[in-house]
């Protein structure tokens, strides 16, 4: 739960009541229209990953791994659901949702390492430095009072006390000066990720599934945000989440293949509801666990799972213990590349090393460039590499090929090992995650989260062609 918003923040906080005077005053509710923009694809595929990107990748992981390790804020199932998730070059998955009456698309990024869903929001929205290779530099946002079933959430309806303390909101009256007719709507919410951050107000609005529409979903409005090229949606734990939300018993979804461009012609799928699964088809399963802890208070949002040991090349098994990783494993969708606190990272490496030999070269150049290390300079394939394994509580094992390994990158013919730590003693002690599960490494699998039963599953499946 975020504390309350810091003084430096008035002027943002002023910047947004300018912004909705006019619609506070004009009716108590306001109606909002949604517009889809979907990414153009690219004239020609990448063979290779440019170093560029890359590092800008490894970059946004550790971001987000330093946000998720210092985050310090403190049941009917519907129908069947399938949507279409693809890949972009900034390392998320988009899906599109439709909302509001008439109802519209947008798309947004797949996150289950967030809760709240917020869209940008009013002809004013602003983002920051939201320019991304391949990626349109300006998505369009929503356009108030177009949709009749769009509602401010009051400042004493109970879902505002999902964004905001109990103390906070203790006056509950957050009106401009001079302004006597003002509703109590929740004061204003700032979102920081890992990667950027965004600010808005708290919204309902009606959400379209096929066969089903669902009332009063509640979402964030955003007017402001700095690096994040679109709407968030949240599936995490937490009480705003969409899955929290529409009291889902379980969903899961299948990453394709990625090579960091924006080709919306290909994609992966998102399934909301669906019958149980059990071990008949091959799928393992490990339970989800609580918080360590010493963990922050916004851990609960997270899906924790017990990672025992980390296999390279089938012969090497580092264990992963509460000593080496106190904070915990977690499954996140909104981190590109998995982090790997450094103790461990260093196990890992010099096992990876230790199976190459002296078959290839270390290729320090392209290590220094993108921050991705141990690169070898190969032949163009990654054959000779090793490939990993990680061992969960339960005897689930998720088997990584090669491809969920390694990366070719640039043109030099350099092979890297798509893990990423880092060296920071403040990162290691803050409590958060030491083992961050990124959507590289589930690239390819079936991930089922299983919340009736409090557990997730997983399988090799070649994702691509199983959206509907």
């Amino acid at each position: 739960m975020p504390p309350p918003l810091p003084q430096h923040h008035l002027l943002l906080l002023l910047h947004l009541h300018l912004l909705l005077l006019p619609f506070i005053s004009s009716q108590p509710t306001t109606p909002i229209t949604l517009s889809l923009h979907s990414p153009t694809p690219p004239t020609t595929s990448h063979t290779t990953t440019p170093l560029h990107t890359l590092s800008l990748l490894v970059s946004s992981s550790l971001s987000r791994a330093h946000h998720i390790k210092h985050h310090n804020h403190s049941k009917s199932t519907p129908p069947l659901s399938t949507s279409p998730l693809y890949p972009h070059s900034y390392g998320g998955y988009s899906l599109s949702l439709s909302f509001g009456t008439p109802p519209q698309s947008l798309p947004l990024v797949f996150d289950t390492g967030s809760s709240l869903l917020w869209l940008p929001c009013t002809h004013s929205y602003l983002c920051l430095n939201c320019s991304f290779p391949n990626y349109p530099s300006k998505l369009p946002p929503f356009l108030p009072k177009l949709s009749l079933s769009s509602k401010l959430i009051g400042c004493k309806n109970p879902k505002c006390s999902w964004i905001h303390a109990p103390s906070f909101l203790s006056n509950c009256r957050y009106c401009p000066p001079d302004f006597p007719n003002c509703p109590q709507i929740c004061p204003p919410y700032l979102l920081i990720y890992g990667s950027g951050s965004t600010a808005g107000i708290l919204m309902s609005e009606t959400l379209h599934l096929p066969d089903l529409s669902i009332a009063n979903f509640t979402f964030g409005c955003s007017v402001l945000s700095q690096r994040q090229p679109s709407g968030i949606a949240g599936f995490g734990r937490a009480p705003p989440s969409l899955p929290s939300q529409l009291r889902l018993d379980r969903f899961s979804y299948c990453l394709i293949s990625r090579r960091f461009d924006d080709d919306s012609s290909a994609s992966g799928s998102l399934v909301l509801g669906g019958p149980a699964e059990d071990s008949s088809d091959g799928s393992s399963s490990t339970p989800f666990l609580p918080p360590p802890a010493a963990a922050p208070p916004a851990s609960s949002s997270y899906y924790y799972v017990g990672l025992r040991r980390i296999s390279v090349a089938g012969d090497e098994s580092i264990k992963v213990s509460d000593a080496s990783a106190p904070g915990g494993t977690i499954v996140d969708s909104g981190t590109t590349f998995t982090y790997v606190a450094r103790g461990l990272f260093e196990q890992v490496a010099r096992a990876v090393e230790s199976h190459v030999g002296d078959r290839y070269e270390r290729d320090a150049d392209v290590e220094a460039v993108t921050g991705l290390r141990p690169c070898f300079r190969v032949s163009g394939d990654l054959d000779g590499l090793p490939e990993m394994a990680l061992r969960f509580k339960g005897g689930a094992d998720m088997d990584l090929p090669l491809q969920n390994c390694f990366s070719l990158v640039g043109d030099a013919g350099a092979a890297c090992l798509m893990i990423v730590t880092d060296g920071s003693d403040a990162m290691e002690n803050s409590g958060g995650p030491d083992v961050i599960i990124g959507s590289f490494q589930q690239q390819n699998y079936h991930m089922v989260f299983d919340l009736k039963r409090e557990r997730l599953q997983f399988r090799r499946k070649d994702c691509l062609g199983t959206a509907t």
